[in-house]
């Protein structure tokens, strides 16, 4: 049966609902806005106007466009006011019980023919549903906050949802110039199961004081392109959100992964919920403000600096496509750079290809013929380790194998001279086992850059229990003067970046397994609910399933959790030689 929805009811006026409003009436349709008296009422339609009004500032709204819209919006504080609309969604607190009572008032409101919809982020749609005698005409409608600018839309289909229902959403979703993806009932649905696991894992860092609030969300925003880092990601949903959301995963799948970190239940109970007040894992300017100030856990730079150690040459071992972009980004800043490889092609190859990188440079404006010359002429080419006898920064980017780089640091320990910092480029395996294979495991640390070097701003500085102050220390400051970001991290595996991405990942492919959802789908859920630059299977294609599957194994034989276990689906591809872009196939054919 076709059905039009053409009058839009939206109880609760909060930021959520207040953008659902925003939107249907901003593409033409009747929306009745309700909340539970004047004074939210008024709340909400002033969320609608400094929206709108925003645009209009901006110059990209006509005023008379604005009036439209507010026009077209119908605000009451009476829940009969919904009665004859043809679809309800509702935006309260992400509690079952209020949900439930809501949908049971409205059972006896509405019309039969009224649709009734959820916005729940995470709660089963299933138990809302039953709340009233008609659960086939129920579904959810998950919008990502803001409202207005967020592509994707979830419809939540559950057993008994009318299939007719689910067309109609969809058609009103894509009215709505939304991009709709429709699920089970499984807590979290896509985005957000897939997201809090990574924001939750995030957290256990930080709790555990591995890292830093300001590295942690350095390292994902720079080592990744995400647009926010995950505790700042955090504050903005809202901790008590946050929390909330994980229990419920937790309660529905028992996955160890998705139990809220403890000091989420803390930050809680202590009131500190992010922006909204003012506090969370940053302290704010003020409650609503987004802008961060510094508090007592702001870095502070020391009056006394750290001991560093002089670097003014720079050895590189490895003539493969990141050794390539390291040699390239130490020689532009002007670093002189001995690069050693297996054979005289093997070398001639690195300069060959840094000259070609800063011709795509020089073509785009971005270098000159003279800044290429004066950084080829700053790379001298060698096919023995000998050659790095007097460098000060020996970077090791061979083959991601722990045997190999271990007889490589033996080498290095022989030829190098005392003082000398070397560097291994891993990115996952543990850089003691490289240190202890020398003479001087005070003296290496591991430097992971990310691919392509030239660009990524990323890099780890990764310490061990055995490396030296003075090392880290230069290493941080030659970082920034390289024009990297550094960010400190311990040697355990995955490091900051890889020990969230790739659960992530792999939780991923866990739900591509279960089929839940398609490959097409999961990827179109997180880059437009979560605004990351890649779905997650564009990513595993483009990263390489078997890379993948040796630092998900890696991850997994570190912290001897199951929710760590690379999915039987990732294991399989790789068997089967579908490693993604570079075999033509992985996910997708290519």
């Amino acid at each position: 049966m076709e059905r039009s929805l053409d009058t839009i009811g939206v109880v609760g006026l909060g930021t959520m609902g207040a953008g659902i409003v925003e939107v249907c009436a901003r593409h033409g349709l009747s929306v009745v806005a309700v909340d539970m008296d004047d004074a939210a009422v008024d709340r909400g339609r002033g969320h609608v106007e400094r929206s709108t009004g925003r645009a209009v500032e901006r110059g990209k709204m006509p005023a008379e466009e604005q009036q439209e819209i507010l026009g077209r919006i119908t605000f009451a504080a009476d829940l009969e006011a919904v009665a004859d609309c043809d679809l309800v969604v509702e935006a309260v607190p992400e509690i079952l019980a209020i949900k439930r009572d809501l949908f049971a008032r409205l059972d006896g409101i509405v019309k039969e023919s009224c649709v009734l919809a959820t916005n729940t982020s995470s709660l089963s749609v299933t138990e809302i549903s039953v709340a009233t005698s008609h659960p086939e005409r129920v579904l959810g409608l998950h919008f990502f906050n803001p409202a207005p600018v967020q592509k994707l839309v979830e419809i939540i289909s559950t057993v008994v949802t009318d299939p007719d229902i689910v067309t109609a959403a969809r058609e009103l979703a894509e009215r709505l110039d939304k991009t709709p993806v429709v699920v089970g009932d499984k807590a979290g649905f896509i985005g957000n199961y897939l997201l809090f696991g990574y924001l939750n894992h995030a957290m256990s860092m930080y709790e555990s004081r591995y890292a830093t609030r300001e590295d942690l969300d350095a390292a994902m925003q720079h080592g990744c392109g995400y647009p926010m880092g995950p505790l700042a990601l955090l504050d903005l949903i809202g901790l008590d959100t946050a929390y909330q959301v994980l229990d419920t995963m937790y309660r529905e799948g028992r996955d160890k992964l998705h139990a809220p970190s403890p000091i989420l239940k803390q930050m809680v109970t202590a009131g500190l919920l992010g922006r909204k007040t003012g506090r969370g894992f940053y302290t704010y300017e003020a409650p609503g403000s987004g802008k961060i100030v510094a508090d007592a856990l702001t870095p502070v730079e020391s009056e006394s600096p750290r001991p560093t150690r002089d670097v003014a040459t720079v050895g590189v071992v490895g003539t493969g496509t990141m050794a390539v972009g390291i040699v390239e980004v130490f020689a532009k800043a002007g670093y002189p750079v001995v690069v050693v490889g297996r054979t005289d092609d093997k070398v001639a190859g690195v300069s060959a290809a840094i000259a070609k990188s800063m011709d795509r440079a020089i073509s785009k404006g971005r270098a000159t013929e003279e800044a290429k010359a004066e950084a080829l002429g700053r790379v001298t080419a060698a096919t023995d380790v000998s050659a790095l006898a007097d460098v000060d920064l020996v970077v090791e980017a061979i083959a991601e194998d722990v045997d190999v780089k271990t007889e490589m640091f033996r080498r290095l320990d022989e030829v190098c001279k005392q003082g000398a910092i070397l560097a291994t480029t891993t990115s996952s395996l543990p850089v003691i086992q490289v240190a202890a294979a020398t003479s001087r495991p005070g003296d290496v640390i591991g430097m992971h850059f990310f691919n392509p070097a030239q660009v990524m701003k990323l890099v780890e500085v990764v310490t061990t229990v055995s490396t030296e102050g003075d090392v880290e220390e230069t290493v941080l400051q030659l970082c920034r003067t390289i024009g990297k970001v550094p960010v400190r991290c311990g040697d355990r595996a995955g490091f900051i970046v890889n020990a969230l991405l790739f659960p992530y990942l792999n939780d991923a492919v866990k739900m591509l397994e279960a089929h839940y959802a398609t490959a097409d789908d999961i990827d179109t859920a997180m880059k437009n609910g979560c605004a990351l630059p890649m779905g997650p299977f564009e990513l595993l294609d483009v990263v390489g399933l078997d890379v993948s599957y040796a630092i998900q194994r890696q991850l997994y034989l570190e912290f001897r959790d199951r929710g760590y276990a690379p999915a039987p689906l990732l294991e399989h591809m790789v068997t089967a030689g579908y490693l993604g872009r570079k075999t033509k196939r992985g996910f997708r054919t290519y």
